[in-house]
């Protein structure tokens, strides 16, 4: 059998906040694929921020690992963009590999090695135009389509019809006032849009007999756009969703509980595809799960933080039950400039969130806390389960040799940050010097 193209569509800032996750987000499209496929409900990223967080994805590696430290638009890139997933793929099963839409990982696309650069505009119809008209075009077999939307990321479309804000639910951290469900409408006006791009890809997938022999890969980057959420380390800024079709078992709307990393991608497309897995990888492979060979393939995982548009270096380790995050320096208050602007996060401005002290240790109880409200780390009575997951992170960081253990982590010269004391990132930034 030829090898199965890979269709890989993502997006910016969507969280789990989508039909098949539960949520009063209507995506039927979405909902249709995780119907015919693997819908994967413990699927987390690797880092809550863009480009590392897409960077360990496409890389098999922590962030800290591959050298995305921060966001390539403020500065910061791949060291070496041959750990890409389309080098591996081209070398190691002759894969055509094309880009269309937004990939944030380089500051030019070119840089990474694409066989194909679709160019176009950022808008999800260009996008969508330019993902359809590759897949009529009769491409190249085998392939590695990456569809990128920026839709979800801010700022929101105004709601339309099916959106009114009346009848809108926040997310569970907020409380439910006007200026929130508000700014939920307008999140569900941009998934609208997602679903409805991602339906027309998928569309011209089958127009084109290609989907049965198609490894769909749909996933984003982090979780939404709202205060205490992306860029955060609690469940809510590191789930993901995550549906995988086609080939090697990902079919039959099964659904998943195991806990999974996005830098376990990687070592699964190796290991459906058969070719050899870089050494480097730090994943696991995905297939014993698909095969029902066993429940989990981790008895905890990962996540950081270090640059977004300013400095917040953080690590954490989650267990089933338990999720314990480290904040590093000297910074105790929020650090609002990684924070987007929107109505949700002015309420919290308007009632003291610049002011509330942020812990250097957080440990939460998942299954009696499952928001992760109430850290118990300074509760005798935890000491044990503290010092576990103490254990666990430090090991952790001792075997990915990660630099904070070393002191404060660097950015490179010329990149453009915010001070933690701004207010917004759209305050005016500094530059990074050259030494």
């Amino acid at each position: 059998m030829q090898s199965p193209n890979i269709l890989y569509i993502h997006s910016h800032d969507t969280g789990r906040y989508v039909q098949p996750y539960g949520h009063a987000v209507p995506t039927p499209n979405i909902q249709r694929l995780a119907e015919e496929g693997v819908l994967f409900r413990g699927a987390f990223c690797a880092n809550p921020t863009c480009s590392p967080s897409r960077a360990s994805l496409l890389t098999g590696q922590w962030a800290h690992s591959c050298g995305m430290l921060g966001l390539v638009n403020r500065g910061f890139s791949l060291p070496d963009y041959s750990q890409h997933v389309v080098h591996i793929l081209r070398d190691g099963g002759g894969y055509h590999s094309a880009l269309a839409g937004i990939q944030h990982v380089a500051k030019d696309p070119a840089q990474i090695g694409y066989d194909q650069i679709l160019r176009g505009d950022r808008s999800p119809e260009e996008i969508t135009s330019r993902a359809v008209g590759f897949l009529n075009s009769t491409p190249t077999q085998p392939f590695f389509l990456d569809v990128g939307f920026g839709v979800t990321h801010r700022k929101f479309p105004e709601p339309g019809p099916d959106e009114d804000a009346r009848y809108t639910l926040p997310p569970a951290p907020f409380p439910d006032t006007p200026e929130n469900r508000y700014d939920m409408a307008a999140f569900k006006a941009s998934a609208r849009i997602l679903d409805q791009s991602i339906g027309d890809v998928l569309g011209a997938l089958n127009a084109n007999g290609l989907a049965g022999n198609t490894l769909v890969i749909c996933t984003t980057d982090h979780g939404l756009a709202f205060p205490g959420m992306k860029c955060n380390l609690t469940d809510h800024g590191i789930g993901v969703m995550l549906m995988m079709r086609g080939p090697g078992g990902f079919t039959g709307g099964k659904v998943c509980d195991a806990m999974v990393s996005q830098i376990d991608i990687l070592p699964t497309i190796c290991d459906l595809l058969g070719i050899p897995a870089p050494e480097r990888l730090q994943g696991s492979s995905m297939m014993p799960l698909i095969r029902g060979e066993t429940e989990d393939i981790h008895e905890e995982i990962f996540a950081e933080v270090n640059y977004h548009a300013a400095y917040e270096p953080q690590r954490a380790v989650r267990t089933r039950r338990w999720k314990y995050i480290r904040r590093y320096g000297d910074q105790q208050m929020p650090v609002l400039p990684n924070c987007d602007e929107s109505p949700t996060k002015n309420v919290w401005l308007q009632h003291g969130w610049q002011d509330q002290f942020m812990a250097p240790e957080q440990l939460y109880d998942l299954i009696f806390d499952p928001n992760e409200t109430h850290n118990l780390a300074s509760d005798p009575a935890m000491d044990g389960v503290l010092g576990e997951m103490r254990g666990r992170l430090d090991r952790w960081m001792a075997e990915t040799d990660d630099p904070l253990l070393r002191g404060p982590v660097p950015a490179p010269a010329g990149a453009r940050l915010n001070d933690p004391a701004d207010m917004s990132p759209q305050a005016v930034t500094y530059t990074v010097p050259n030494e």
